[in-house]
Parts: C-alpha cells; structure tokens; sequence
C-alpha cells in the first residue's frame, strides 16, 4: 500500500514537471516567436500613408490608393498591389519579388533598387517611373511597348541581387 502512495506520488510530481516545462514553453513562444502574418488594405485610401521598413509580406492592397505612399526599403514579396493606384509611391529599395502588380499604376514611382523578381505585371502601368538599379528578373510584360519604355530609362546595377537592370528587361 505504501509503495502504491509513493508511486503515485512520484507519477503525480512528474506530471506537474512535464505540464510546468510546457506551460514556460508556451508562454516563451508567445512573447518571443514573432507572428507572421499579413494585413488586409485592400479597397483603402492610403495616399501619403508611411510604409518604409515594415515586413508586409503576403499582405494585400488590391484595389487601394496608395499616391505618394512610402514602402522604401519595405519587405512586399508576395504582396497584392493587384489594380492599386501607385501614383508616385516611394518603393526604393523594396523588396517585390513575386508581388501581384497586375493592372496597378506604377506612374511616376520611385523604384530605385528595388527588387521585381518574379512579380506579375500584366497590364501595369510604368509611365514615367523611375528604375534605376531596379531588377526585374523572371518578369513577362505583357505589352512590348511597357518594356520598350522601361528600356529607355534604364540603368545602373541592383546593390541586392548585384543584376544590371538593363539586362534584367533582356534591353538590347
């Protein structure tokens, strides 16, 4: 009989142990464990709206006014800017890889360093933007005459990927 009690015993101090263990982890993971997750801007009036720096990764801004947004030096890879209205937004040195750029406008944008790798573009409007150093690898416009345009004011060599932004628009 006693040594069922102290089994029991030792069974029942064990078992706090392994629940404190677990419960110090969950809290750990809780305050240190950065949430990952994106944000939903879609159909809002940003203009002007100070973005440089966040990681907006996955977010979405389908449909939104972003004129004169600053995402400078932002994480937008996978971001939807998909019909957004980018009417002179800050995107130095942005990181876009593979965001949705379809049909936005992109006039007058500032995309000095920034990063294009992958993004889908049918339909964007470039007019006017600048895209010095910008590197637009693996993108397919769908209109000749966008990369005609962007081929006239290209130049320099992105400082991330260290690609030449003539050769990533295959300018020739």
């Amino acid at each position: 009989m006693k040594s069922m009690s102290r089994q029991n015993s030792v069974i029942s101090y064990l078992l706090f142990r392994l629940l404190s263990c677990l419960l110090v982890a969950i809290v750990t993971m809780a305050i240190f464990v950065p949430s990952a997750h994106a944000d939903d801007y879609d159909k809002l009036a940003l203009s002007d709206h100070d973005f440089s720096n966040r990681d907006l990764t996955g977010s979405s801004f389908t449909a939104s006014v972003l004129r004169n947004a600053n995402f400078s030096g932002a994480n937008l890879s996978g971001v939807s800017f998909f019909s957004a209205n980018m009417t002179g937004a800050n995107l130095e040195g942005a990181n876009l890889s593979y965001a949705d750029l379809g049909s936005a406008r992109l006039t007058q944008a500032n995309l000095t360093n920034a990063v294009l790798e992958g993004a889908f573009t049918a339909n964007a409007k470039f007019r006017g933007a600048i895209i010095d150093g910008a590197d637009f690898t693996d993108i397919i416009f769908s209109r000749g005459d966008v990369v005609q345009q962007l081929c006239e004011r290209a130049k320099g060599t992105n400082p991330t990927t260290g690609r030449d932004t003539r050769e990533t628009l295959f300018c020739f």
